[in-house]
């Protein structure tokens, strides 16, 4: 073996460096891994989030939204002067001027924009004199000899509400006297109608009576026409745009007002000797939210005395400047109706509140369970508890914050509202929810087995019947919202305690009897319906979880769905049923028609009135309100006569629960003689007058008739006034011994009539020319053809065109007035859209449950197919397994919301949702709460045979090509 020499080169290979060891790959990141292996999972997962989330979000924005435009629709319907803060102050001895009242504006402007804001655009501001002067030249109307009278009035925005039609408008600039003694008139503009009433032109120069000092005169430069009277600005001065008509005893005279220009300004004071500077601040209705309500009440109360007030009379230097407002009364009238129709409006957001929450801790519990063998080889191979709920936590935040955050945005975008926080913290909170609902039952499977402990249940059920009972005497202590403070939240979710609580007796109750209608089932042929009751007794899921009876929380999500929808819907019920009666009582019927004072109605209109598709019963009837009974203890009292047939009226008294009596009280018998005292009924508040026996009855149109009183009502539809003096006479006597009473001034009609058709054939009953006014002092002829056609008074909103003669109304005109209301309005369609949130979360936890045992199921099919089970008993024994704990739970869902009506509803005010005042209680009826039960019980049932006949098939099929790997 020769040895290289010490001179030789080494090979390459030699001299590199020894190669470092080649890494491993990398293991893939658990969160990535994890949701690459259950996509369906994991979108489904997200879904649930984004809807709960949303929901979340949108109900305080929707209850936000609905709360600020019941506010501004209540403070716009009380009128732009109750909304308004009224500032008045002494006018200025010297120094009066345009500009000083500019100043007054500023600083009073400098203190709002906090909680409330002022339309600057709308402020009116001026000065006025407190006192008429009489005007005295000859040449003026003086009606009964009285001479007009004239304030003067400064309004610095006057010129831009008026228009001039003749001469000019009065300078701005200040005129001095020309001489020692000469005073020049004071310059005024007079409305064109208000000077055509009292007989001023342009040029007239109008002398008031001389005071101590001297008063001077004025003279009309210009005549101004108003193109809207019913623009806000003319609030308060109504003597302006036209002449107003002032009684004195029994004559009247004119007043009418003028505008001044400020060139006057600073001799104001002398028409009179007493002048005030006065400021409108009308406060931006819109701009007002309910939730800053009290402390805007309490800033407008600073306002009109307190601090504000203080602060606003040092810098305007106006010690006696003053404010007044009705906006504290309105706010404190908002926050009442507010509190009256929070149960309705807060009942169902927690209701759908609480199925979500069943939901979550499902959903969370039914992963857990599917997961179950694998979190437990985790922890097996040296996974820690804490470690393996890290990973789950950080799986469902990559799931669940995104859809979250998607929700959150989507639900403010929608619904846009100023405050902000309510909606995140109610979103935070249920992204928590469903964030932590798996970890948290991972946790708890994870956790060692400890001796069961059999109280723990009934001491929880104990704790929950506990609560039930103390909110249900609570509420029928001090009723849902106690008056002066807002709702108890206990109070308001008392509907779902006594759901959770009906929840737990009934899955202690199905399973028992679920299992004896298997027993009976096994006792006949047929494998089916023994199988699937078995199956509904024992429970389902994923094994080794020892359960021993059906999963509770979908039976406590359709509970508390059912219950919810079933308590509101019948408080619906009941305000629509309050809100049908107070109409009905309203109107006299379905549909009445009137005629104006002595009038009668035109001949053939109540006949062809009662022949109109739909009129149950028609009830032409004569009122005279000028009548009087003598013989009571007061000798004479003044009375309503109501001439009518007494079958038709007493029907129409029953059908209004307003004083039914037996029509065979007011019938005559036949061998009666003719001057017999006629049967009457009397009202309750006559009959405290009237003592006993038989009365004489004077109609206003003249004539005696003897009366007796056979019966007595405490109300009558044609005047349903509780403390009326109504007595009622039979037709069939009356109109031969009262003059007219054979002519009828009203008619009242039963049943769906419908308006407008009515409205058209009172048009065409009308003359052809019909005379619009009657003269008092015209002949007995022309009187009468203008009680034929009287002229007609201005109609109520909605009941009546201006072109009928006859005023026509109906209840459904009279209800949709009631249920006109945003606060209403607001309340009812949140509530149904609760329920509709509730119905799916409830249907959702069905079908959560249903898809969990889907793998047990399709294997025990399969096997069954094997042994030739038809596809159709399949179906059938995935029904028979389901829909006796969701029937179960639509009957005890039913019996719940019953149960609630009758315990809670004799503690609810519905005044407010009606829009009138009615007695205090919730009457229980069968249709809404059974609609709702059944309802969702149809829902569910079909979504059970979707899937069944779906899902199930491709299972088995699955099944029975790759067998049992289990």
């Amino acid at each position: 073996m020769t040895t290289p020499p010490p001179s030789a080169t080494p090979p390459p290979s030699a001299l590199r460096p020894p190669a470092a060891p080649t890494a491993g790959p990398r293991p893939a990141p658990w969160v990535r891994t994890r949701l690459r292996a259950a996509p369906l999972g994991t979108l489904l997962a997200a879904a649930l989030a984004f809807v709960a989330v949303l929901l979340a979000a949108a109900l305080p924005r929707a209850q936000d939204r609905g709360a600020d435009q019941a506010l501004r629709s209540f403070l716009d319907h009380s009128g732009s002067t109750r909304t308004s803060l009224q500032v008045t102050a002494p006018a200025p001895a010297t120094g009066q001027s345009a500009q000083a009242l500019d100043r007054t504006l500023q600083s009073l402007l400098a203190r709002t924009g906090n909680t409330f804001h002022v339309d600057a655009d709308s402020v009116v501001h001026g000065t006025r004199t407190t006192k008429r002067q009489p005007l005295l030249n000859p040449e003026l109307s003086r009606p009964h000899r009285l001479p007009p009278e004239m304030s003067l009035l400064y309004v610095q925005q006057a010129q831009d509400h008026v228009e001039l039609v003749e001469g000019r408008w009065p300078g701005d600039a200040p005129r001095t006297a020309g001489g020692a003694t000469y005073e020049p008139p004071l310059q005024v503009a007079l409305s064109q109608q208000a000077a055509q009433t009292i007989g001023a032109r342009v040029g007239s120069v109008l002398k008031s009576a001389p005071l101590v000092d001297g008063t001077p005169a004025v003279e009309v430069v210009g005549v101004f026409s108003v193109p809207d009277e019913t623009d806000d600005f003319w609030v308060n001065m109504d003597c302006l745009p036209r002449a107003c008509k002032k009684a004195v005893g029994e004559s009247y005279l004119w007043e009418a007002d003028a505008f001044i220009g400020a060139g006057d300004l600073d001799r104001t004071d002398l028409w009179g000797h007493n002048a005030e500077d006065f400021w409108r601040l009308p406060v931006e209705v819109g701009r007002l939210r309910a939730d800053r309500l009290d402390a805007t009440k309490e800033e407008i109360a600073s306002y009109v005395a307190g601090p504000t007030a203080a602060a606003i009379a040092f810098d305007t230097r106006r010690e006696r400047i003053r404010t007044t407002s009705w906006l504290p009364e309105l706010f404190e009238q908002a926050h009442d109706r507010r509190q009256a129709a929070a149960p309705l409006a807060l009942i169902g957001p927690a209701g759908v509140g609480g199925v979500a929450f069943v939901v979550l801790c499902l959903a969370g519990a039914l992963a857990a369970d599917r997961r179950d063998a694998e979190l437990r080889l985790m922890l097996a191979r040296g996974g820690s508890r804490s470690a393996i709920v890290g990973r789950l936590l950080r799986e469902g935040a990559v799931t669940v914050l995104p859809a979250a955050a998607a929700a959150t945005a989507l639900a403010v975008l929608l619904l846009p509202t100023p405050r902000l926080a309510p909606a995140l913290l109610s979103a935070a909170t249920v992204a928590l929810l469903a964030l932590l609902a798996f970890p948290v039952r991972a946790a708890v499977l994870l956790t060692p087995p400890r001796p069961a402990g059999r109280w723990r249940r009934p001491v929880a059920e104990l704790l929950v019947l506990t609560a039930t009972a103390a909110a249900v005497l609570e509420v029928r202590r001090r009723g849902v919202a106690p008056a002066g403070s807002d709702p108890d939240p206990l109070l308001v979710a008392s509907p779902l305690l006594l759901a959770l609580c009906g929840a737990l007796l009934l899955a202690r109750v199905q399973p028992v009897v679920t299992g004896w209608f298997a027993r009976l089932a096994g006792r006949r042929s047929g494998l089916v319906g023994f199988l699937g009751l078995a199956r509904a007794a024992r429970g389902s899921g994923a094994r080794g979880t020892g359960r021993s009876g059906p999963s509770v929380l979908p039976m406590v999500a359709l509970l508390l769905a059912i219950t919810t929808g079933g308590f509101g819907a019948a408080v619906l019920q009941s305000v629509d049923s309050n809100r049908l009666g107070v109409a009905r009582l309203t109107v006299g019927g379905d549909a009445a028609i009137s005629a104006f004072g002595k009038a009668e109605l035109p001949e053939g209109l109540a006949k062809a009135a009662g022949e109109l598709p739909g009129i149950r019963t028609s009830v032409p009837l004569w009122i005279d309100h000028d009548s009087a009974l003598v013989g009571t203890v007061q000798r004479s009292s003044q009375v309503n006569l109501i001439v009518a047939e007494p079958r038709a009226y007493a029907e129409l008294s029953r059908v209004l629960g307003c004083g039914p009596f037996d029509p065979a009280l007011l019938a005559t018998p036949g061998g009666e003689p003719a001057d017999a005292p006629v049967p009457a009924l009397f009202s309750s508040g006559l009959a405290r007058l009237g003592g006993s026996g038989t009365f004489t009855l004077q109609p206003g149109n003249g004539g005696e008739v003897r009366v007796r009183g056979v019966a007595v009502v405490d109300c009558t539809p044609a005047v349903p006034a509780a403390d009326a003096a109504t007595v009622v006479l039979p037709a069939s006597r009356a109109v031969a011994l009262i003059s007219g009473a054979d002519r009828p001034n009203r008619w009242f009609g039963l049943g769906p009539v419908d308006g407008d058709r009515l409205r058209a054939l009172v048009r065409s009953a009308l003359p052809a020319a019909p005379s619009p006014s009657a003269s008092a002092s015209a002949s007995a002829s022309a009187s009468a053809s203008a009680q034929a056609s009287p002229s007609p008074a201005a109609p109520a909103p909605g009941t009546q065109p201006a072109d009928e003669v006859y005023p026509v109304r109906t209840s459904a005109d009279a209800v949709a007035e009631l249920g006109s209301d945003p606060l209403q309005r607001s309340a009812e369609r949140l509530f149904w859209a609760s329920v509709a949130g509730a119905a799916g979360f409830a249907l959702l936890a069905v079908l959560l449950t249903l898809m969990r045992s889907v793998p047990e199921r399709a294997a025990l099919l399969a096997r069954l197919r094997t042994m030739g089970l038809r596809r159709r008993q399949g179906v059938t024994l995935i029904l028979a397994e389901t829909l006796p704990q969701t029937l179960a739970a639509a009957l005890g869902g039913a019996l719940v919301a019953a149960a609630a009506v009758a315990l809670l509803g004799p503690a609810m005010d519905l005044s407010t949702l009606v829009g009138a005042s009615v007695p205090i209680g919730v009457r229980l009826t069968a249709g809404p709460v059974l609609t709702q039960a059944l309802g969702l019980a149809a829902l569910v049932a079909a979504a059970v045979l979707v899937e069944a006949a779906t899902s199930g098939r491709r299972q088995i099929t699955t099944e029975l090509r790759a067998g049992d790997q289990r």
